[in-house]
């Protein structure tokens, strides 16, 4: 036997009428349309996830530590060992060179090079900031250490 779409209904029972409120009495929902007498919520019926009934809340009762410098310069950090390992000898190495070699996500407020690791390539360097260590060990190694 072939199912036909005009004889497609759907299971009895799952399909439901809607809740008629407030339409009259007669109906089972007049008067106060199911929602109750008086009460904190009968205007809105909500109250904030927060509150606590008068307590003093939780975000208030906490203590508040440390704070955050609005005003502080956060660098994306290279360390040397990353650069002798990702680049040629004479390279010329910028910011925007590193983020597409994806050496780098994101370039925040600047890039900082920093020592760790050792350097035997010669590289043209151009950054943000330099640690004392990193731009010494540069230029010792022949390349040069450009501050942007």
């Amino acid at each position: 036997m072939a199912f036909k779409v005009e004889d497609l209904s759907p299971t009895p029972g799952s399909r439901t009428s809607e809740k008629r409120i407030g339409r009259g009495i007669g109906s089972g929902m007049g008067k106060t349309a199911t929602r109750g007498h008086k009460g904190q919520g009968r205007a809105t019926g909500k109250v904030a996830a927060r509150f606590e009934g008068g307590q003093t809340p939780l975000f208030r009762r906490t203590p508040i530590k440390g704070f955050k410098n609005r005003g502080a310069v956060v660098y994306a950090t290279v360390n040397i060992s990353t650069l002798e390992e990702r680049f040629e000898s004479g390279s010329e190495i910028s910011p925007e060179i590193l983020v597409q070699r994806k050496i780098l996500k994101d370039l925040k407020d600047g890039v900082k090079i920093l020592a760790r690791g050792e350097l035997t390539k010669s590289f043209i360097v151009k950054a943000n900031a330099f640690s004392a260590t990193a731009k010494e060990k540069i230029e010792s190694a022949g390349g040069k250490a450009e501050v942007i």
